[in-house]
C-alpha cells in the first residue's frame, strides 16, 4: 500500500479514501439518478485493501463490530467489505499522519 500510494499520510480522508479506489461515484444527471459505483482510483490498492478487510473483519474486533453491523443493518456483504477497506485505508492515514503505532480500544 506504501509503494502504490506515496501520498497517504498526507492526505485527507475523502482523498485517500478516493486515491485507493473506495469512494464511490454517482453517475447522475438533472433529474436521472444512478447507482453509485467503485470506479476510480488505484485498482491493485482497493483489491489489496479488500482481502485485508476480509481478514479483519474476521479477526480484528473493532472491524468485526463494524462489518457485523452493516450486515444487520441489511447492507449487502460485499458493501460492508469495501466499507472495512476504507476504514482500513482512512486508520493507515491517521496512524501515518499523526507518527503513532495503532492500539486497540481497551474492552
Amino acid at each position: 500500500m506504501l509503494a502504490d500510494m506515496s501520498d497517504i499520510g498526507t492526505m485527507t480522508p475523502k482523498q485517500v479514501a478516493a486515491l485507493a479506489g473506495l469512494a464511490p461515484c454517482s453517475r447522475e444527471s438533472g433529474a436521472k439518478a444512478g447507482q453509485r459505483r467503485i470506479r476510480a482510483g488505484r485498482g491493485t490498492t482497493r483489491r489489496a485493501l479488500v482481502m485485508e478487510a476480509i481478514v479483519a473483519a474476521r479477526f480484528n474486533p473493532c472491524m468485526n463490530a463494524s462489518y457485523r453491523r452493516l450486515v444487520e443493518q441489511g447492507k449487502a456483504k460485499k458493501v460492508a467489505l469495501v466499507a472495512v477497506a476504507r476504514k482500513l485505508v482512512i486508520l493507515a492515514n491517521t496512524l501515518i499522519c499523526e507518527d503513532r503505532p495503532w492500539q486497540p480500544k481497551p474492552a
